[in-house]
């Protein structure tokens, strides 16, 4: 299965126009929501006219974000305008209750810890009282070509083109239902647990074995029978030793503490590469990078004044040590260099920027390299090689790292007006 890890909207790339007969998807989620579709819409849906626009190659990028799929639609006009379907979202007593489900059946529960969607989620799905597929009705269009037809052919051909989408990954489906996948393998996985622990457990804690040991020659059981025999006391507790000794460096914070908290940052750095959810392991940080990482998570307020005084970059560090607590050493890399993302990135975040966009009066941001600026608003939003979106505000003339990363540019925006 592709990368469905993220909660956020995801985008994909724009169907090319062909002339090949295709309609809904090959695969079973993709027939299936196909024929939810067809069933949830009216009779008169204009599935030809909705199959030749998907075919046509007039939507753009497709954005898919929890309760929404949405496209640009490039006819001939001054300006692209948007599609988008709505779709409800499960909420959290729906999903704890298909978990639930999905843990009473081994088959099912096995093929989504290894990366499938069986198609038996549905059994489950039906059980807890809840679809994942679209009903009668839910699946709500909008659309700015102003036809009379509702659905129009370009919402029909949008949620065809989704069924593509669902041949290539399916757990797509919970994305638009508002799980993103590994959330959903989360809490599959809290429920398991929780069933292990209760196994574990006397099943009547009234006739629970007692921990006491039975005397010597006691039947077991009587021994099961005797009463249970109450724990003592526990001792008090030792008078705090009162610490005068003055530190010897004068920056009164434990220094093992401190190291024990770097290496298991480390290492958990190294074991998302052995893992596979990290493309390299994390390379080693030169003197500047470890200086910016200790005045930005030392607990001791001295410690910064210290390290701006002897590090040589003074009027820098606190700057950058704003960028490591939001983002880390990706952070630092955003704030220093400046780079030119490839064309499908900058086409993407235009896309989710002007579909998942309510304020029309919204600015079009400059661009100018990995830097998508807003000067009336004094805001800005930079990109970063690991595709994440890291807010930036303008302090007196100098961009100021303001918040942590996202890989959606319209919830990083979004979060930098409200602050």
């Amino acid at each position: 299965m592709s990368d469905g890890h993220d909660e956020r909207a995801r985008g994909f790339a724009a169907f090319p126009a062909h002339r090949a007969d295709r309609g809904r998807g090959r695969s079973w989620w993709s027939r299936a929501w196909a024929e939810a579709v067809e069933d949830g819409w009216p009779a008169g849906a204009t599935p030809r006219k909705g199959q030749a626009v998907a075919r046509s190659g007039l939507l753009g990028p497709l954005t898919v974000g929890p309760g929404h799929i949405a496209a640009q639609v490039y006819e001939e006009v001054d300006e692209p305008y948007t599609v988008a379907l709505a779709l409800p979202e499960l909420d959290n007593e729906q999903w704890d209750a298909l978990w639930e489900r999905v843990a009473d059946r081994p088959a099912q529960t096995a093929a989504l810890l290894a990366g499938e969607l069986p198609p038996d989620l549905l059994e489950a799905a039906e059980d807890a009282r809840l679809g994942l597929l679209p009903g009668y009705g839910e699946l709500d269009a909008d659309c700015g070509c102003e036809a009379p037809d509702h659905p129009c052919a370009h919402a029909v051909a949008l949620a065809w083109q989704f069924s593509w989408l669902l041949d290539e990954d399916p757990g797509l489906l919970l994305l638009v239902r508002g799980r993103g996948w590994g959330t959903a393998l989360e809490e599959l996985r809290s429920v398991l647990f929780l069933r292990a622990l209760n196994e574990d457990e006397p099943a009547d804690e009234d006739t629970a074995p007692s921990d006491v040991p039975a005397a010597e020659g006691t039947p077991p059981a009587e021994a099961y029978a005797l009463p249970r025999v109450p724990l003592p006391d526990l001792p008090p507790l030792p008078a705090p030793v009162e610490d005068t000794a003055e530190p010897v460096t004068g920056i009164e914070a434990d220094p093992l503490e401190r190291l024990v908290a770097d290496a298991a940052a480390r290492a958990a750095g190294l074991l998302a590469y052995v893992l596979g959810t990290a493309d390299a392991p994390p390379p080693p940080l030169d003197r500047w990078q470890d200086t910016v990482r200790i005045a930005a998570t030392h607990p001791d307020p001295r410690v910064p004044a210290r390290l701006r005084d002897a590090c040589g970059r003074p009027d820098e560090l606190d700057r950058a040590a704003e960028a490591w607590r939001w983002g880390g050493a990706e952070g630092l890399r955003v704030l220093e260099e400046t780079w030119q993302p490839d064309a499908s990135a900058v086409t993407r975040a235009r896309t989710s920027l002007s579909t998942g966009w309510e304020d029309e009066t919204l600015p079009a941001p400059v661009l100018g390299d990995n830097h998508w600026t807003l000067p009336a608003r004094c805001l800005q939003l930079r990109y970063g090689r690991d595709a994440r979106w890291y807010p930036y505000r303008d302090r007196s003339g100098t961009w100021w790292p303001a918040g942590p990363p996202t890989h959606d540019p319209t919830l990083a925006l979004a979060e930098l007006m409200e602050g």
